[in-house]
């Protein structure tokens, strides 16, 4: 549980009026893409094996695609919130030496604190839709970063401003694949559960904090958060999740059916949450 000091409230804690968003380009939709194109872009990423570290539970999520059957935008743009640490609003993790790996669970550099909850994997697969066709995004890079199991944020929160866990970046492999080894977040005041991503053409330019391509959020399923909110630890966010909905969420609330991950686990191993991400 949190531990806030009373004059002066955790940015995290003022929620809704705080996280603003620049939403802009939303929901932008780009060329089609054939039925029989597309599937041979998904038969590219069928054989990518899973990861060796637990959680290891496979999952799977369907491509955007519209009710003709054809890929038709990519996911929308959001605020990257109040705490990026990407260099937008005071520190940058991007260029620290470290920052690239798959296990964002613990600090790296000067600490190695891990941080506790439910065990969950961040499974991503990136497409480029720049082209004349959907493919997988071989290459690219995605830092994803997440709040704790008390809903707040490393490198911002006081409690917690030495410490750079849940945030990380990795690059794609040749079938788009990105998987984050992490815990489930919390829900905190005024905001849907959820995990921010930005997504670059390459781990030297996420690096180097520059180029990037699409700043997002992957929302998390109703049914897993209810199961992981039931469990110790979580007793906060039990409480805010059941007084927060999609539709009332200041990012979510004008459609989220490309930011919904999928999910498969449980509570004792752990969960896989995923998305496929075109941009």
């Amino acid at each position: 549980m949190s531990h806030h000091h009373a004059d002066t409230p955790e940015e995290h804690d003022l929620g809704l009026s705080h996280d603003l968003p620049t939403l802009l380009n939303r929901r932008r939709a780009l060329g089609l893409l054939s039925g029989a194109g597309l599937a041979a872009a998904l038969a590219a990423c069928a054989g990518s094996d899973s990861p060796t570290s637990t959680p290891t539970t496979s999952s799977t999520s369907s491509t955007p695609t519209s009710s003709s059957g054809t890929v038709s935008a990519e996911v929308p743009e959001e605020t990257g919130g109040p705490f990026p640490a990407d260099g937008t609003n005071g520190v940058n993790v991007l260029t620290e030496s470290g920052i690239v790996r798959s296990d964002i669970s613990t600090s790296f550099g000067s600490s190695s604190t891990a941080a506790e909850g439910v065990p969950m994997n961040i499974e991503m697969t990136i497409f480029d839709m720049s082209g004349s066709s959907v493919t997988p995004y071989a290459g690219a890079a995605v830092y994803a970063w997440h709040c704790d199991r008390e809903g707040r944020y490393s490198m911002y929160d006081s409690e917690i401003a030495d410490e750079n866990y849940l945030r990380g970046v990795q690059a794609a492999d040749d079938s788009g694949k990105i998987v984050f080894k992490s815990i489930f977040p919390a829900a905190y005041q005024g905001r849907w559960p959820h995990i921010h991503f930005e997504v670059y053409p390459s781990l030297a330019k996420a690096t180097s904090a520059s180029g990037k391509l699409r700043t997002s959020q992957i929302a998390i399923p109703d049914d897993v958060c209810k199961t992981v909110y039931a469990t110790s630890g979580y007793e906060q966010s039990a409480s805010t999740h059941a007084q927060t909905s999609l539709d009332s969420d200041m990012v979510f609330s004008d459609g989220y059916s490309l930011q919904m991950a999928t999910a498969t686990g449980s509570v004792d191993e752990g969960y896989s949450i995923a998305l496929n991400v075109a941009v």
